[in-house]
C-alpha cells in the first residue's frame, strides 16, 4: 500500500467535505479538523458537515441554459459527494436544485464518519498543523484565532457581508390570500406566493426604506455582495428595484383574482422535507428582529407568521487570491499550504463545493505524482472559476463572484 505525507484539512464545510471525499476516493488519508459544535459561528446552528447556513437553493439545475447547472453536471461527472447529497435529499423547487437542509448535512456527515481513511477531530485550529499538506476550508466564517494567523501569514483581509433570509412556519400562512404555482408551471406548484397590489407594493418598499437596521459596529467596514444584497438595501435604490428582483411577478397568476397576475410578489420556498419550513426567497435582511416581524407580516397571507427563524447579517472573510494562489491552489510562496471553498473567493454553495472538489483532486495529485492537471479556463465550469479566483481577476479589486 502507498504511503503518503499527512494531509490536513481545516474545516468540514462544503469545501472541506468534498475535498475529504475526492481524497479518500483515492485511498489517501484525511484528517478533517472541524471545530462546530463547541465553537459554534454567528450562522451555524448545527455541528453538522457541510451545514447550509443561508438558503436551501443550490439554484438552477438547468446545464444547458444556466452556469451553475453546468457546474452540478461537471461535479456529478467528478463523483461529487456534495451533488450526491443534493440529488438524494432534492425539494420540490421549480427548474431549482433545493435540498432538505438537515437531511442533506446529515447525511454528508453521516457518510464522512463511515469513511475509515478519514481521521475527524472536532477541535479548532489556529493555525495549520506543522507536518504534511494542509488544505485551508474554513469558510467565510473562519475562526478569530485562524483568522489572526492568516492576516499575519498574509498581510490585510479582505470582507463582506452577507444577510441570512427568515424561516416561516407552513401552518401560520394563510392560504385563503396566497397560492402555490412556480412562475411559468415550470416544475410543480413548489412555491408559495403572496401577492401585493400597487398600494400595498409602494407602502412596503417605504416601510424597507425606513425599518430599523442592526447597527454596526465601530470597527466594522460595509461592503456587500452584489449577488445577495439585503432587501432593505436593493428597496434603497429604487422603487421598481425589487418588482424587478425577487418580487417580480411575472409568469405567476393569482387564482383568488382569476388568474391575474399580481403587481408584487413574495415568494417562499420549501426548506424542508416535511414541507414545515418555507424560506423567504431573496429577503435576506439586516433589520432588527422586531422590525422584521412588523413589516413582514403586512405581506398579504403572512399577517399571523410564525418566524422559526429571523433574517440576520454576518461578516464573511476571504482572501486576495489572484494575488496569493497559484492555479492548482496552493499558496504562492507555500507549495504545502492550500485553500479551498469561500475563503478563496468563490461565492455560493456550489461554487465553494466545486473548489472543495478541485482542491481534493489536486492534492491527490500532488501526492501520487507530482504532476497536477491544468484546467481549461474556456471549456469548463471548474476551470472559468479556477481562472477567476487565481488568475482572471483584477486583484486591486478582487471580489467574490458566482459562476456565471
Amino acid at each position: 500500500m502507498a504511503t503518503y505525507p499527512p494531509i490536513h484539512i481545516i474545516g468540514a464545510g462544503l469545501a472541506g467535505a468534498e475535498a475529504a471525499w475526492q481524497l479518500v476516493q483515492r485511498h489517501i488519508p484525511v484528517n478533517l479538523y472541524e471545530m462546530r459544535p463547541e465553537q459554534n459561528t454567528p450562522a451555524h446552528q448545527t455541528g453538522y458537515c457541510a451545514e447550509l447556513v443561508c438558503s436551501n437553493s443550490l439554484r438552477s439545475d438547468d446545464p444547458q441554459r444556466n452556469a451553475v447547472g453546468l457546474l452540478h453536471q461537471e461535479m456529478r461527472l467528478l463523483d461529487s459527494l456534495i451533488m450526491a447529497a443534493a440529488d438524494r435529499h432534492r425539494l420540490p423547487a421549480g427548474g431549482a436544485l433545493a435540498v432538505d437542509r438537515e437531511g442533506f448535512s446529515a447525511w454528508i456527515t453521516e457518510q464522512l464518519l463511515q469513511q475509515p481513511l478519514i481521521r475527524f477531530e472536532r477541535r479548532e485550529l489556529s493555525q495549520p498543523m506543522a507536518d504534511g499538506i494542509t488544505l485551508i476550508a474554513s469558510g467565510p466564517l473562519t475562526s478569530p484565532a485562524l483568522g489572526q494567523w492568516l492576516e499575519g501569514l498574509l498581510g490585510a483581509q479582505l470582507s463582506f457581508y452577507d444577510a441570512l433570509a427568515p424561516i416561516i412556519s407552513y401552518d401560520s400562512i394563510d392560504f385563503s390570500q396566497c397560492w402555490k404555482q412556480s412562475r411559468y408551471d415550470k416544475g410543480s406548484d413548489d412555491y408559495i406566493n403572496c401577492p401585493l397590489d400597487k398600494e400595498q407594493y409602494e407602502n412596503f418598499v417605504a416601510a424597507l426604506c425606513q425599518g430599523e437596521q442592526t447597527p454596526l459596529r465601530s470597527f466594522e467596514k460595509i461592503n456587500y455582495f452584489e449577488g445577495c444584497l439585503p432587501i432593505e438595501v436593493m428597496a434603497s435604490r429604487g422603487l421598481e428595484t425589487l418588482r424587478f428582483g425577487p418580487m417580480k411577478p411575472v409568469g405567476l397568476r393569482n387564482p383568488h383574482q382569476g388568474g391575474k397576475t399580481p403587481y408584487a410578489v413574495v415568494q417562499l420556498r420549501q426548506d424542508n422535507h416535511l414541507g414545515t419550513l418555507w424560506n423567504m426567497v431573496g429577503f435576506q435582511t439586516k433589520l432588527t428582529w422586531p422590525a422584521q416581524r412588523a413589516i413582514f407580516r403586512t405581506i398579504p397571507g403572512l399577517e399571523q407568521a410564525e418566524f422559526l427563524r429571523l433574517g440576520a447579517i454576518h461578516r464573511n472573510m476571504f482572501i486576495d487570491s489572484p494575488r496569493l494562489l497559484t492555479p492548482h491552489l496552493s499558496l504562492r510562496s507555500d507549495e504545502n499550504l492550500f485553500f479551498a471553498g469561500q475563503i478563496t473567493g468563490v461565492e455560493g454553495y456550489v461554487e465553494s463545493a466545486a473548489c472543495g472538489l478541485l482542491a481534493g483532486r489536486f492534492l491527490a495529485e500532488k501526492v501520487e505524482s507530482g504532476q497536477i492537471t491544468r484546467l481549461p479556463p474556456l471549456t469548463t465550469a471548474h476551470g472559468a472559476l479556477l481562472n477567476h479566483i487565481t488568475a482572471g481577476a483584477n486583484s486591486a479589486n478582487f471580489q467574490p463572484m458566482n459562476i456565471n
